[in-house]
């Protein structure tokens, strides 16, 4: 466990929201040394050392923290990170709104935009995932034999087709192309499957005929012949905004000067994975080290082979996706109440950090 805090649950209460949380630690590598790169102009190293608590599941889309950390981002802002695990958003969303976390990694849900306009104040700042031209890591596939006879959007009527979620980004793409294939939900039958993995035991025992499947288990499920990808997500949710940084208010205006260096560690920490997998300039094998210390996918050489979550190495979410995915909820009459936008997306500490370090071009 390299560089890393593992943390229990235990906090208490919230109003409608019983959680537990555990902020205890073991800390490691506390004599972790710097990148040995200098800071810039303006983002000289904490004269103070500071502890910036991280909610992430070791999900491939957490690559900036990972990458930051390994790399010794963050030690050169004089930053320690911790990583807090939680069982779902219903435990980690109040805890960031008390600053009992700093920063997390949240998904477009249903139940997430309920539980802001509820009054859990947490603010979306930066890109944490979507999917990439051509290599979605997030995108439909087919059933292995049906190759002949699903070949455009619109030979998905009549077909059985599995998605993992209501009213989540999931259901939002699975909308998105339908739309773009000319057809309608009552067009095709919809199987909800919550496991991504039963999606390939279906797609073996043809109780499915495609779904709505994630990395590395589309990679997976092709090298068993049991489905192939069908084109790419992109083609008719080319903005979809899949993950977000999500930061603590307080965070964000009491400790504002720390959350900057955070964010420009996390954004150096961004760049190396884009360096690696998407321009292939970068050290590929150093960053896929670290993914398979910090994610479930510990096969290196699959690493080279899989579809990867897109992070945008400047930070920004595709905000207007954002509000259209609230909206698209909201027709469903799964909102209840109003989430201000002006209020919960800030982008200014993007902004910020990138007048400093600049673009990434």
């Amino acid at each position: 466990m390299k560089g890393r805090v593992s943390m229990l649950k235990k906090w208490l209460a919230f109003p409608l929201l019983a959680i537990f949380l555990t902020l205890g630690a073991c800390s490691q590598d506390e004599g972790k040394e710097g990148s040995g790169n200098e800071t810039e102009e303006g983002l000289e190293p904490l004269e103070e050392r500071a502890t910036v608590v991280i909610a992430e599941d070791g999900a491939a889309s957490g690559a900036g923290f990972y990458i930051a950390n390994e790399m010794g981002y963050f030690e050169d802002y004089n930053i320690e990170v911790e990583f807090a695990t939680f069982s779902n958003s219903d435990e980690m969303l109040p805890a960031i709104a008390a600053g009992e976390v700093d920063v997390a990694g949240g998904i477009s849900t249903a139940s997430f935009f309920n539980s802001i306009a509820q009054g859990i104040d947490v603010r979306m700042i930066a890109d944490k995932g979507h999917n990439t031209p051509g290599s979605s890591y997030f995108t439909f596939v087919i059933r292995e034999d049906l190759q002949d006879e699903i070949v455009d959007y619109e030979d998905f009527k009549g077909r059985t087709i599995a998605v993992s979620s209501r009213n989540a980004v999931d259901d939002y793409i699975f909308g998105e192309m339908l739309s773009h294939a000319g057809l309608t939900r009552d067009d095709v039958e919809f199987v909800l499957m919550s496991d991504f993995g039963n999606m390939l035991a279906a797609m073996g025992n043809q109780s499915i005929d495609a779904a709505l499947q994630i990395e590395p288990l589309i990679t997976q499920g092709e090298s068993q012949d049991l489905h192939v990808r069908f084109k790419d997500a992109t083609d008719y949710a080319p903005e979809a905004q899949i993950a977000m940084v999500l930061g603590s208010p307080k965070f964000l205006t009491e400790e504002r000067d720390v959350a900057q260096r955070f964010m420009a560690a996390y954004l150096k920490g961004v760049r190396d994975y884009n360096d690696a997998f998407i321009k292939e300039t970068g050290d590929l094998d150093r960053v896929i080290e670290i993914m398979t210390e910090y994610t479930a996918l510990k096969d290196p050489e699959l690493w080279k082979k899989v579809g990867v979550t897109g992070l945008n190495p400047n930070g920004r979410m595709f905000v207007e996706d954002i509000k259209n995915q609230y909206e698209v909820y909201k027709e469903n009459g799964a909102i209840k109440g109003e989430v201000d936008f002006d209020q919960a997306v800030d982008t200014s500490l993007v902004e910020e950090v990138l007048d400093l370090i600049g673009e990434y071009e």
